[in-house]
């Protein structure tokens, strides 16, 4: 009876709390970032890809648009370009705003000061078995390198403190090294130093390149930072969203109100709206869980009924056995109905147990689980 107590009312209780868990946390994030400014498309995957990293959008916001925002006053604006990742990790492009919006703390380090310096999450520290100083390669979007792009890398300067969030998993780099790693800016060799002697060759006062080994830095340092340069204007180069933060509703109002209808191919949307729809689908899961709960609970209590009815049955022999020798009625009863409290503490106690332990593992890993799907 206990093991069927057990297995009826821990799936419940687990999916109950799971979901709890599931709409808490996800509320959360989105409460706490309160309009973002992005391309035009679909609102759910710029707020997924927001809060999230876990989306990589078609169309993206030219950095013009962010220098637009962030020069209107009592406006905060904080840039956000995720295209790449490092060992499978987001990297994350935005300015040191971002660890003061999110409240994140510095288990170990700095923020990142120049070009190819990078801030990695305590989950991907301790996946990474990264420290300060270490390096850490982007991924290599054509893995057979027809494309002639190279993996930049990138030097550890701080790690944040674990957060239970998506910014756990994540590298944050500057703008400049997330558009360094797209391509849009690159180094070159000192054609002139001794090293390079044997990748060129001299014709009469002309220096002409080997293309074969002549190949950009792939590691920004110190003796060769100067040589980085971009092509083209940087208000043009490309950013996912915008992150907004007003000083009051008045001003954010204001803000949207200038995206409505914006002939820029951009929209302002508030994450916590858009994430209705995914939440709507949240709330039909718990209704039909709460419905079910009802019905299982109904029928496992006349289950648990008919049992001790029969067993009651098969023992009044033992009953009336305890009767004749001294034992009154009502100490029988409180017996019966002790045994019955047991069966239903135990049974009941047992999978709410292993449904608080679930929960606890589960909520670990809540945003990352969130962020992959």
């Amino acid at each position: 009876m206990i093991l069927c107590l057990f297995l009826t009312a821990v799936l419940p209780i687990t999916v109950s709390r799971l979901l709890s868990s599931f709409e808490k946390g996800i509320y959360a994030r989105a409460a706490a970032t309160p309009a973002v400014i992005g391309a035009q498309g679909s609102r759910l995957d710029l707020a997924l890809q927001s809060l999230y990293f876990n989306r990589k959008l078609e169309n993206t916001v030219p950095y013009s648009e962010f220098k637009r925002v962030v020069a209107i006053p009592e406006i905060t604006a904080i840039p956000i370009h995720v295209h790449h990742t490092a060992r499978g990790y987001p990297i994350v492009a935005t300015n040191n705003d971002y660890f003061s919006f999110r409240s994140l703390r510095f288990m170990h380090g700095r923020p990142f000061g120049i070009i190819g310096e990078c801030v990695v999450g305590a989950s991907v520290a301790g996946a990474l078995q990264l420290k300060l100083g270490h390096s850490l390669l982007s991924d290599r979007p054509d893995l057979l390198g027809l494309a002639g792009d190279y993996p930049l890398k990138m030097t550890v300067v701080g790690i944040l403190a674990g957060r239970n969030s998506s910014d756990d998993g994540a590298v944050f780099v500057d703008l400049k090294t997330q558009w360094v790693i797209e391509g849009l800016g690159h180094g070159h060799q000192d054609l002139e130093s001794e090293e390079q002697a044997e990748n060129v060759k001299r014709e009469s006062d002309r220096i002409v390149a080997l293309p074969s080994k002549v190949v950009p830095y792939t590691e920004i340092t110190p003796e060769n930072l100067a040589s980085f340069h971009f092509h083209g204007s940087l208000d043009d180069f490309p950013i996912s969203a915008i992150i907004i933060e007003a000083q009051d509703v008045k001003q954010e109002t204001i803000l949207e109100a200038k995206y409505q209808n914006n002939q820029r191919g951009l929209q302002f949307i508030r994450p916590e709206e858009s994430l209705e729809t995914l939440l709507s689908t949240l709330f039909k899961v718990k209704r039909f869980v709460s419905v079910n709960t009802w019905l299982v609970g109904i029928s496992t209590a006349m289950l648990t009924g008919l049992v001790m009815l029969l067993s009651l049955k098969l023992r009044q022999g033992e009953m009336e056995t305890m009767f004749k020798i001294g034992c009154e009625r009502k100490a029988i009863a409180t017996i019966q109905i002790t045994e019955l409290g047991i069966i239903l503490a135990v049974g009941l106690g047992l999978a709410i147990a292993f449904a608080i332990l679930l929960d606890w593992f589960a909520t670990r890993g809540l945003e990352n689980w969130i962020a992959g799907q």
